[in-house]
């Protein structure tokens, strides 16, 4: 039933998001849109359309469609072209994005859910993703500067190379901070000043540095 009829719970789940502060048409319309139960197993396309996160495999999770949705207004209060996301994952988050800017980079550790990503947003037929396997606290360097950088995992601090990559004319990086305690942070960049505030306490899978799988 979901499978050849998402649109009607895809647009409940926009609705309910909506009903929880989610105000950006734009993202709303990408998410009543997006078949999310194409982003997971099978076993759980059930649980698609719930407003929760879901587990794709090696450790990693499909996030809550309201956090996609508030990580996604807040990179697009900056109008950006450019957007960097760090842990592709599933390619939900990538989707989205993908609906609604220019140029999506992402970057993904492990190499198996980078591969299934990139079949799903092709099928989706969403050709301005450009993929990489890579660790995500090096971002991309060769692309930067980046108008805007989305983390879908916590670190345990903000990675200076993210910080780099920003554009200098007010880029902005969205990342979860923190080990037991995380807090989504948004950082804006202004040359050499970065001002940073805090969208309040979130729990994410860790973003791990250094070896790929």
């Amino acid at each position: 039933m979901i499978v050849s009829n998402f649109q009607g719970v895809a647009r409940k789940l926009a609705q309910k998001l909506q009903s929880v502060g989610i105000s950006n048409e734009a993202v709303l319309n990408a998410i009543a849109t997006t078949p999310r139960h194409e982003f997971m197993p099978e076993s759980l396309a059930h649980q698609a359309y719930d407003n929760t996160a879901l587990p794709i495999g090696k450790g990693q999770t499909i996030s809550q469609p309201y956090m996609v949705a508030k990580m996604t207004e807040l990179v697009l209060e900056t109008t950006p072209q450019s957007v960097l996301e760090i842990g592709t994952g599933s390619g939900y988050q990538t989707s989205i994005l993908a609906q609604l800017v220019t140029k999506v980079y992402s970057v993904e550790r492990i190499s198996s859910l980078q591969y299934q990503a990139q079949r799903r947003l092709k099928r989706l037929d969403l050709h301005n993703v450009q993929l990489r396997h890579g660790d995500g606290w090096q971002g991309w360097p060769s692309k930067a500067p980046f108008d805007a950088i989305l983390v879908t995992a916590a670190a345990e601090r903000i990675p200076e190379k993210l910080l780099e990559q920003l554009n200098p004319a007010g880029g902005r990086l969205i990342i979860p901070v923190g080990g037991q305690s995380q807090e989504l942070l948004v950082v804006e960049r202004q040359g050499e000043d970065y001002q940073q505030k805090s969208e309040g306490t979130v729990k994410f899978v860790p973003l791990i540095q250094g070896d790929l799988a």
